[in-house]
């Protein structure tokens, strides 16, 4: 049997594993701050083995540093000992939803998400805070205890959750800023899928240091675009000097290939330039056309020949786009459309380009990198449609973000990807999510992670309307938005979300570190589970162990008095309840799980567990058992 560790991935032994593999000989091993030995990494080595000159000392480098760089580092690298609670009765639709809220702090959230995400997230899109002067950034120190930091900065929000107000009068301010955005980012790449996209809104304050920050994260080959959105149209009569229109949104791929490429629907405007017909229609659609000759190419001698029409030979000013053998095929097909210019006296050669693929789809385009609107004010008056007055300041446009999450690594459907969002606000995301569901009855699934920032000033219209703090404004948002998309849509989609909330780890200290129990009350490890916590608590702490996703379906069955807790059928089946039967443990057993826990408590004995053992040897051998 195994035991499980019941805490988040220790990202920091992960990587220096992939260290050893390639070089074992830099490994050594250095005590930590608990005094026990652990394995390191000698860097001097490992700075000699990648490099083709010897190595002396520090090099000056092309590189992105600030004061807490090392933090972040060491921030995103972390373990903590927290899980994730269910929060049914903030819930809707929980057994049948694949959607999924989480609130607390997203650091955490995203270490907690490690094991059971990674890999698997198609697209993230995040509005982190802009570093204007008035945000509230996160405290990611994690040594340090809640008392300690409230005395220090005076502010936690209503979770506890640590926040500083990072003003244009701290010394620190784009350090903090960056500290804070980077750890983030590092763990989030994590998530991506190899074909996967982030996309960052920001503005002119932290462009340029959180783009050489991307390119770290990602890797310079990486970077896609760095979009314009302009945001309004002007007006801007008290603005010194230049009017601001436009704020930036980042594009950063997982992984670019050498066949990799983008693609996005086609903007109604672009759909509306297909509007000539012919024999084709019925099968194409409409049609558009475009120059065949091009000057923008390099000289290639192969596609400079002539086309003849009517007795004419016609020229390209430099090539054509297409081969001799494509544009045969096309003229014969009368694919081809040819223009006479009676000024010049000369003939130009134009293709047709239809709306609809061979298969009768409407056909993808390109994306490009300025985004005229939608404006900010559609983005109000998205929330308003919900709510009767504004109780969240400048929220993103549902329409940006549709846009967004349509741009695509290949021309394939992709309508049951994972969308995640760790600064979720009023739930923008989930919203879009569920319209582009609504439109093309996919099944897209989406993750919100919002922080509490701050209880809502009790002379708040959002406190009037009894919001405590954004969570709840966003959770409801969505409530309402999917009862009016389905009103206007009739799709059967998914409409819920599961709740989830960052806490403490369902386990006492004694669990994490039985070698330290000194002197203490006999019944304080009498059971190594908190008093407060559930079988479902445990449930959750065990899957995210086990690297299973939050919206798999679970169910809980009473098997001779004892709670059999079953995740996706027989993925993972757990039973913590004390001295369970062997007529239980059988009938576990003859459903074949791939995995098994108990507790420690589970069994009456070490005679006991050794019977558990031989049990599933011999009705399901190929079952991974574990005890916590």
């Amino acid at each position: 049997m195994n035991k499980l560790t019941m805490k988040s991935t220790d990202l920091t032994q992960v990587n220096i594993d992939k260290i050893a593999e390639l070089f074992p000989n830099v490994i050594t091993e250095a005590r930590d701050e608990q005094g026990k030995i652990k394995r390191a990494v000698d860097f001097d080595l490992l700075r000699q083995e990648l490099s083709d000159v010897l190595v002396e000392g520090e090099k000056e480098r092309y590189q992105l540093t600030w004061p807490g760089k090392k933090e972040a580092i060491f921030n995103a690298n972390t373990v903590i000992e927290k899980t994730l609670r269910p929060v049914k009765n903030s819930s809707v639709d929980w057994d049948n939803t694949k959607n999924i809220y989480i609130e607390g702090d997203n650091l955490e959230v995203l270490k907690i998400l490690q094991e059971s995400y990674l890999n698997k997230v198609k697209c993230i899109y995040i509005d982190p805070p802009y570093n204007t002067g008035n945000d509230f950034i996160y405290n990611d120190d994690f040594r340090e205890s809640e008392e300690e930091y409230f005395e220090e900065s005076g502010q936690v929000d209503a979770e506890g959750n640590k926040l500083v107000h990072n003003t244009t009068s701290n010394g620190r301010f784009h350090s903090d800023w960056l500290t804070m955005i980077y750890s983030r980012l590092k763990i989030a790449r994590n998530l991506l899928r190899d074909d996967g996209l982030i996309f960052i809104s920001i503005d002119e304050n932290e462009i340029e240091n959180l783009k050489k920050v991307c390119n770290e994260i990602f890797g310079e080959p990486n970077f896609v675009a760095q979009l314009v959105w302009q945001k309004k149209t002007g007006a801007g009569a008290k603005s010194k000097g230049f009017i601001g229109l436009h704020e930036y949104i980042l594009c950063y791929a997982r992984n670019i290939s050498p066949t990799w490429d983008l693609v996005a629907p086609l903007s109604e405007k672009t759909k509306a330039m297909y509007n000539k017909k012919d024999e084709h229609y019925e099968k194409l659609g409409p049609y558009a056309t475009w120059p065949l000759d091009t000057t923008s190419m390099d000289d290639r001698a192969n596609l400079r020949f002539p086309i003849y029409h009517n007795g004419h030979e016609i020229w390209p000013r430099k090539q054509w786009l297409w081969s001799r053998e494509r544009v045969e095929v096309a003229q014969k097909e009368n694919k081809l459309v040819f223009n006479y210019n009676e000024k010049e006296g000369s003939w130009s050669v134009r293709f047709k380009g239809y709306l609809f693929d061979e298969t009768g789809e409407v056909k993808a385009g390109k994306p490009t990198t300025l985004f005229i609107g939608p404006y900010t004010q559609e983005g109000t008056k998205d929330f308003e449609k919900h709510f009767p007055r504004s109780l969240f300041p400048f929220p993103k446009p549902v329409e940006l973000i549709k846009q967004l999450l349509q741009i695509t690594v290949c021309s394939d459907s992709h309508t049951d990807d994972i969308i995640l969002d760790f600064f979720s606000g009023s739930g923008t995301t989930a919203e879009a999510v569920m319209q582009l569901n609504g439109e093309d009855r996919g099944s897209r699934k989406y993750i919100m992670v919002q922080t509490n920032e701050e209880r809502c000033s009790e002379d708040s219209d959002a406190y009037k309307a009894g919001f405590e703090n954004i969570c709840e404004i966003g959770k409801e948002r969505i409530r309402r938005a999917a009862k009016k998309i389905k009103e206007e849509t009739g799709a059967e989609i998914d409409y819920g979300f599961r709740v989830y909330r960052v806490d403490s780890s369902n386990m006492k200290d004694v669990y994490y570190t039985p070698d330290r129990l000194g002197q203490m009350n006999l019944d304080d490890v009498a059971s190594n589970i908190k008093e407060d916590r559930n079988g479902e608590d445990l449930l959750i702490q065990v899957m995210l162990e086990c690297g299973l996703e939050l919206s798999l379906p679970m169910e809980s069955r009473e098997i001779d008095g004892k709670t059999v807790h079953y995740v996706a059928g027989n993925s993972l089946i757990a039973c913590f309840d004390d001295e369970v039967s062997e007529s239980v443990i059988k009938k576990i057993a003859e459903d074949k799980p791939l995995r098994v826990v108990f507790r420690d408590s589970s069994f009456r004995d070490d005679s006991a567990r050794i019977n558990v053992e031989e049990l599933f040897k011999l009705l399901s051998p190929s079952t991974e058992i574990q005890v916590l």
